[in-house]
């Protein structure tokens, strides 16, 4: 697959448990890709037959039943496709060990030649930033959305896309503002928050230019002979 750079893909999964050692499998997969922090629409959306029953634990937090599951693909079906899809991405996950973890064992039980996430991908969890940025606080999606106005009214049960799409306004918040939500190319200046230039009046006055003399210009030299070798400015 040709890398695209800058490309990063936000992924969520829903499960039949907690742990993947006691036979639990995944049986939703939800991702969100970005390009240079704008949402391009070429998500991923998979639900999973798990050859198993689902925890009334975890049904109750997602509401995926297994008769709903009944005609669904297996992992190993669509393993290539989803292989393909986050290849040479940066995945952003909210507590990454848990989902890397299903992926992990998913990919292993398809078979050794498909080796592990790391093997494609560089992975970034938001979870453990959300914690350096809100320091013993609680840190759950819910909440994040919440800090950083995100509307997550229309969430009442946990989904492997839906939380993947609230997770990158999320992340995009986190990391320096919601740069690019937008799929419209034309409207990238203002979802971008870039200013617009005016233009200069002809009756403006020259700028004027003040160059250093020769004493500032020695004592600039001094400076940066103090910065060493290495200094950028040489």
């Amino acid at each position: 697959m040709k890398q695209i750079q800058n490309r990063q893909i936000v992924l969520d999964t829903e499960t039949t448990g907690l742990d993947p050692r006691q036979g639990h499998k995944i049986i939703e997969i939800g991702c969100v890709e970005m390009v240079n922090r704008r949402l391009t629409g070429n998500n991923y959306h998979q639900y999973l037959m798990p050859d198993r029953e689902i925890d009334q634990g975890a049904q109750a937090v997602h509401g995926i039943s297994t008769e709903f599951l009944a005609d669904k693909p297996r992992f190993v079906d669509v393993v290539k496709d989803f292989i393909k899809y986050i290849d040479g991405a940066e995945l952003i996950i909210h507590n990454a060990p848990f989902d890397v973890g299903f992926i992990n064992h998913e990919l292993k039980l398809a078979g050794d030649e498909y080796g592990k996430t790391e093997t494609y991908c560089t992975v970034i969890d938001t979870l453990v930033m959300a914690r350096k940025i809100r320091p013993g606080k609680k840190n759950n999606l819910d909440i994040l959305c919440k800090e950083y106005q995100v509307n997550n009214a229309h969430r009442e049960l946990h989904g492997a896309l839906l939380d993947a799409e609230l997770l990158a306004e999320v992340y995009l918040h986190m990391t320096g503002g919601q740069s690019a939500l937008k799929l419209d190319s034309d409207d990238f200046a203002s979802s971008a928050g870039a200013s617009v230039a005016k233009k200069i009046s002809k009756d403006r006055k020259p700028i004027k230019i003040i160059k250093a003399n020769e004493d500032e210009l020695l004592a600039h030299q001094a400076i940066i002979e103090k910065m060493g070798d290495d200094s950028l400015w040489k």
